[in-house]
């Protein structure tokens, strides 16, 4: 009986070894113990349904997990990105190599993500049926890559190289990425420097309306019709001002991703859960949060 539980538990370790060197698309985000880590309660947000379209990224970097994301390989954007903030200064890089996930087109991919090849765009149809590519942006001025996990929230340089892989980003209009949405990044990184004490986690995410990027006569990338976020910080300044302190320990935003009515507004997350129910795919349970991100205790 003893011989038994040691060699289950090697094999138990041999199982956890193998799937933390083998983990990018997932079937459960719960698989790896540091891919959960940058989920609130290791919980990702429920309520959306189950296709084979949609594909859980661990998305790896350099072999470390560094966060998640629902990716819809049909219309080869993320529903979301979840990670965990890092108290940063706001610094922004462009001088990664964008990337892409090798994972959601072969299953004997490797698990971290790849700078796309330098040599000619036949490699990428190797791919590109699974996932957006390179050439998906480069003729659609009135857009760019816009990051759902943005290397602004992050501190370290390998998570801020993570987040330029194309199953991380959308088509956001550019005054809405330059204008209001960058306003609101640069808010919630203050907010959460200044009065979170703990782990904050963040989810941003995306309503689509069916408008596309076409490339070739071909629908290739979703236009996300809303962009929205919100944050989870149960650990934080209980002396905060009133104005920031109803805002914890949890709050949300969305706004239309348009060149005019661009306006973003913050709202709690029980009224930001309201309005993507009626507006997204998912079912009455969808939650963004565990517990909308109120403690057990």
């Amino acid at each position: 009986m003893r011989l038994l539980s040691v060699s289950s538990l090697s094999v138990a370790l041999l199982l956890s070894c193998w799937l933390e060197a083998h983990a990018g698309v997932v079937e459960d985000f719960n698989h790896l113990e540091r891919c959960k880590d940058s989920l609130y309660m290791g919980t990702p947000p429920r309520g959306y349904p189950s296709t084979n379209s949609l594909k859980k990224i661990c998305q790896r970097y350099e072999d470390k997990p560094r966060f998640v994301s629902l990716y819809d390989s049909h219309k080869h954007i993320p529903l979301y990105s979840a990670y965990t903030f890092k108290k940063s200064d706001g610094e922004k890089r462009v001088d990664f190599p964008w990337m892409f996930e090798p994972q959601l087109s072969s299953e004997t991919g490797t698990s971290n993500m790849e700078p796309f090849p330098q040599a000619s765009s036949h490699m990428h149809m190797n791919f590109e049926d699974s996932q957006a590519v390179l050439e998906d942006y480069a003729d659609v001025a009135q857009y760019e890559r816009g990051h759902l996990n943005p290397d602004e929230h992050q501190a370290d340089p390998l998570d801020k190289a993570s987040t330029y892989t194309l199953t991380n980003v959308v088509p956001q209009v550019r005054e809405f990425n330059i204008g209001p949405w960058a306003q609101h990044k640069d808010l919630i990184r203050k907010r959460l420097n200044n009065y979170c004490r703990g782990k904050a986690y963040v989810v941003t995410g995306v309503t689509t309306s069916g408008n596309m990027i076409r490339r070739n006569n071909v629908d290739r990338v979703a236009i996300p019709e809303h962009m929205w976020s919100a944050y989870c910080c149960t650990d934080y300044d209980q002396n905060a001002p009133y104005f920031v302190r109803y805002k914890f320990p949890a709050f949300g935003a969305y706004g239309m991703n348009d060149r005019v009515n661009n306006h973003l507004v913050e709202v709690p997350i029980n009224n930001l859960e309201s309005f993507l129910r009626g507006r997204m795919g998912v079912d009455k349970n969808f939650q963004i949060f565990y517990n909308d991100c109120v403690p057990d205790s």
